[in-house]
């Protein structure tokens, strides 16, 4: 059924890409780009049109998206030979500014809407913090407020799913904000609005290395509950001297932003610590038939169209053997 979590039995794993890393490009450029680059699938970026997050984009535009509109997406992927993993929206859904919480939430369920006009079966989100109030609040707030989006994403045969982020930046002092950093909470949400309807996850093993969380085993624990709709590659560098110096919190003095932490950054699949050979490998065994999309959040191969697409490259040459190892490398255009 259109919205569960892939199980065993499929075909192979497919090498995607989330679109959000390309912001200044439109949407038939981020794909030719990526069926170029060899990649199967698009985790397309939904966020609302304007923003200046530079890890946020809007590849499409959900406010009032028609049948039109659809057809159109669909003739550029047939062009261009690829299919959409997810719809992705990552927001607050639990901000503390209820008027903000509605736009939140009201885009989500504009994202539903385009995803099941798309045949996409699943949306990816967060589940967000109320980051002014302790956590017990939040979980509370979250089982009250949250059942009635799952309920009409299920009702159009849409599946939200929760990504792992900590989104430690939602937060002054750098603390999780957003109720699905670890395997506790996953089992917790995957529950919220009845049996079937629960978030299922967006896993990306990044997150969990600088908390302290095995990648590996935390992924098995998932996969036993079927709860793995989705997987972003997104690797992490790790500096242990320099996490000795600030601790797990991260630097305190002359710290830039809530993500100033000194000891750790984010780097495209191959250039970090995780092991995606062993990884991909227990995908492939549990029978997971779903795209692993590379997040490229890298301040290495970033902050130019052209940097970020050569991240891109190495990120694909890297996965390719592991994702999909029948296909030959392309040329580059």
């Amino acid at each position: 059924m259109a919205g569960d979590a892939h199980r065993i039995g499929g075909g192979p794993v497919r090498l995607g890409l989330l679109t959000a890393c390309l912001p200044r490009l439109s949407l038939d450029e981020v794909a030719a780009f990526a069926s170029r680059t060899g990649y199967q699938d698009l985790e397309v970026a939904a966020w609302p049109a304007g923003g200046t997050h530079p890890h946020h984009a809007a590849h499409l535009d959900v406010a009032g998206f028609s049948g039109d509109d659809a057809a159109r997406v669909r003739e550029l992927l047939d062009r261009h030979g690829l299919t959409v993993s997810a719809v992705t929206y990552c927001d607050n859904n639990l901000h503390p500014d209820r008027a903000e919480r509605d736009r939140v939430h009201r885009h989500l369920r504009a994202c539903v809407d385009a995803a099941r006009a798309l045949d996409v079966p699943y949306v990816n989100t967060f589940v967000g913090r109320d980051v002014t109030r302790p956590v017990a609040d939040s979980v509370e707030l979250a089982e009250r407020i949250l059942p009635p989006l799952l309920d009409y994403a299920a009702e159009r045969g849409v599946r939200l799913l929760a990504e792992n982020c900590p989104m430690e930046g939602w937060h002054p002092d750098g603390y999780p904000g957003n109720l699905a950093y670890s395997p506790e909470l996953w089992d917790w949400m995957a529950d919220l609005g009845g049996e079937g309807r629960g978030f299922l996850l967006t896993y990306d093993p990044s997150h969990l290395v600088w908390l302290g969380i095995d990648p590996l085993a935390a992924l098995d624990h998932a996969l036993d509950r079927g709860m793995v709709a989705h997987v972003q590659a997104k690797d992490v560098e790790i500096d242990e001297a320099a996490r000795t110096r600030y601790g797990v919190f991260g630097r305190t003095v002359g710290r830039r932003s809530p993500t100033d932490v000194g000891w750790w950054r984010y780097r495209v699949p191959g250039r970090g610590s995780i092991d995606f050979n062993r990884l991909v490998d227990r995908l492939h065994e549990a029978g997971y038939d779903g795209a692993v999309a590379v997040e490229h959040e890298d301040p290495v191969w970033g902050g130019t169209p052209d940097r970020t697409k050569t991240g891109l490259r190495i990120a694909a040459d890297h996965l390719r053997p592991f994702v999909a190892p029948e296909q030959p490398r392309p040329p580059y255009g």
